[in-house]
């Protein structure tokens, strides 16, 4: 019996090695064929730009072709499980943001298909994409800390439009609200483009809203920005305040990240991580994304590992604050 448990040991070991063989074989390969890049939201705006970016750095890198697949839907659930439980082999990809993989763990909680850390492997994070706080410019406050003095001094009297219920507009509001002590009325809009007429008509009072849509809105006058979400100045716009500035510590950006189905072999994600990274730092490259109001990122997967861990708890402190329950 001895004698055939060791054969046994010796052929478990040899199929291992095998399959360590394989897998590094085809790590050193990769790519051999078209990588298809999912973007769970519909065509157009920041996040499938972003996602057509990463797609055409990775084409020209690999001299392989690169899609990107749009799959929208259930506030970017159906394309994140996608990729979440796609073969682990570096072909398929998730251009995520801020909302799909950092809020709707703490929005849906167990109905989610899906767990962010455990069924996929950070790559890079790509860009930061900057919001604004817009008002009319008819409105009182001229200043965050106007704002913020004008909300205390009749609680619930100022309104802000979101663009839904759980949305990244709407909980960067309420995590504001939190910091600076106050409660203003949530409006809901069926997207932000509502959100942000209804702000330019004064129907609603202020929005946390994208900079790309809202700066030519900015520049000629129709809007008034009274601070930006990054944690510093934005260079689009560097003479509005960041929020942090009166709220030390509040930073609200929408991020948007590469990332890959857990089991991916190392040595793609190295790979991948690398063009990327590479990309980023180029001066085209930032051009591009700062004229769509985004910082290029380019962190090393550990280090996005890690941020999207501590975005994960942030957010589940703000959505229970807030008491947010997916529409």
């Amino acid at each position: 019996m001895i004698i055939h448990a060791n054969c046994w040991s010796i052929r478990f070991l040899g199929i291992l090695a095998a399959l360590a063989s394989i897998g590094t074989a085809s790590a050193q390969t990769y790519p051999n064929k078209p990588i298809r890049i999912v973007v769970p939201l519909a065509a157009g705006g920041t996040g499938d730009t972003l996602g057509r970016l990463a797609a055409d750095t990775l084409a020209i890198a690999f001299g392989q072709q690169a899609v990107v697949d749009n799959r929208p839907g259930a506030n970017g659930i159906i394309g994140t499980d996608l990729v979440a439980k796609a073969t682990p082999d570096g072909y398929t990809l998730v251009s995520a943001s801020t909302g799909n993989v950092a809020i709707n763990p703490a929005l849906y909680g167990t109905k989610l298909p899906f767990n962010a850390e455990r069924d996929l492997v950070a790559i890079t994070q790509i860009a930061t994409g900057t919001s604004v706080v817009i008002v009319h410019p008819s409105f009182a406050a001229k200043t965050i800390p106007e704002l913020i003095a004008a909300a205390k001094a009749k609680p619930g009297a100022i309104n802000y439009a979101s663009s839904g219920v759980g949305s990244a507009v709407h909980l960067g509001t309420a995590l504001f609200e939190s910091m600076a002590g106050i409660r203003m009325t949530h409006i809901v809009y069926k997207g932000s483009t509502p959100g942000r007429v209804a702000v330019l008509a004064s129907e609603a009072d202020l929005m946390f809203d994208g900079l790309l849509p809202t700066l030519p809105l900015i520049k000629a006058g129709k809007l008034r920005a009274l601070g930006v979400t990054s944690i510093k100045r934005s260079s689009v716009l560097p003479d509005v305040p960041a929020i942090s500035e009166t709220l030390p510590g509040y930073s609200a950006d929408t991020w948007y990240g590469l990332f890959a189905p857990r089991g991916t072999p190392r040595e793609v994600i190295v790979k991948i991580h690398a063009v990327m990274a590479k990309a980023l730092r180029t001066a085209e490259v930032s051009a591009k994304l700062l004229a769509q109001g985004a910082e290029p990122a380019g962190n090393a997967p550990e280090e996005f590992a890690a941020f999207l861990k501590a975005e994960i708890a942030k957010w589940s402190k703000v959505v229970r604050d807030s008491g947010a329950k997916p529409e």
